[in-house]
């Protein structure tokens, strides 16, 4: 039996990997919380793949209601940048009343810019929902997971469920943007790049340059104007923060994660890394609604912050 989390008290947040080694143990630890927060007439939120999904709507033999929220992860956490805000809209929906919220955003088949982005979000919620009276129950595959996945959940999960035992994690960094090594350079794209210098006054040309190459890519109309839209996006946010000038590499990408990526460098930094990943304030005259978009638009953003400055990789699949 694996145990239920004890929930969070009065101002108190309590973020748990639950690490399960099959069907069984996963629908008895989350089928277990989910119905230790209907008992106590707290909300919960079950943001999981599709086919986990399944089995725990079975199990509890509920459908859409009885104070569940249904959320299929591979939709809402494509880009895991989106999730968190998701989770926050949730728990702003029910004030003064402890919210209980299901998220897996790893499972087997995410590639590893995806599982780098979702174990940075993992380590995130402690920064976003700091005192905030909420329970966040994060289930891991143990056994279709790279080790190395798993040993990031411990990293980024003050406790972890295990085997029966409910216990604090001795690998928790407790770092706010999470392990350091979620800042490693970024590779090298494989085959041919194009390449834009631009400054102050030349916004234009950077979406007009972008829109000539797009035209030449496997993308939709409707994609290639979110893409030109989030260069637009992330090359002004160059011009007003990044030092007044960046560099935007393009290129294609093959295979079965067929798509187009696009690269923008500048030498600017990122001082709150929540930026863009809960939603800005409409009354904020900085509310990094520019990087919010950006995430909005694309399937996967890959973000580096290091003392050399602020990269973004922007991702659209083609069909």
């Amino acid at each position: 039996m694996i145990p239920v989390p004890a929930p969070a008290g009065p101002g108190a947040f309590v973020h748990p990997a639950l690490f399960y080694r099959d069907l069984d143990e996963y629908v008895s630890g989350v089928g277990g919380f989910v119905r230790a927060a209907l008992a106590a007439d707290e909300p919960v939120l079950v943001a999981v793949p599709g086919p986990r999904l399944d089995a725990l709507r079975e199990s509890l033999a509920v459908g859409g209601g009885s104070g569940i929220t249904w959320t299929d992860m591979t939709e809402l956490g494509r880009n895991p940048g989106r999730i968190l805000a998701a989770l926050q809209d949730f728990a702003d929906r029910n004030p003064g009343r402890p919210a209980r919220i299901v998220g897996e955003p790893i499972w087997p088949g995410r590639s590893p810019a995806e599982v780098v982005e979702a174990t940075r979000h993992e380590a995130l919620i402690n920064t976003a929902f700091a005192g905030r009276p909420a329970t966040v129950l994060c289930p891991y595959d143990v056994v279709g997971l790279a080790p190395a996945v798993v040993q990031g959940a411990r990293r980024t999960h003050p406790t972890l469920m295990e085997r029966g035992r409910d216990l604090p994690s001795p690998h928790y960094t407790g770092l706010p943007g999470g392990p350091a090594d979620l800042d490693r350079p970024l590779p090298e794209p494989d085959g041919p790049v194009a390449r834009l210098a631009y400054a102050r006054g030349a916004l234009a040309e950077v979406r007009e340059y972008a829109e000539g190459w797009g035209r030449r890519t496997g993308l939709t109309p409707a994609r290639r104007g979110d893409l030109i839209m989030a260069i637009s996006e992330a090359a002004a946010n160059s011009l007003s923060h990044g030092g007044g000038k960046g560099t935007l590499r393009l290129w294609t990408v093959d295979g079965p994660a067929a798509g187009v990526v696009a690269e923008i460098h500048d030498d600017g930094r990122l001082a709150d890394p929540l930026a863009g990943r809960r939603r800005p304030s409409l009354a904020s005259a900085h509310g990094g609604r520019g990087l919010w978009m950006i995430h909005q638009l694309c399937d996967l953003v890959e973000v580096r912050a290091t003392e050399s400055g602020l990269t973004l990789r922007l991702h659209m699949a083609t069909p």
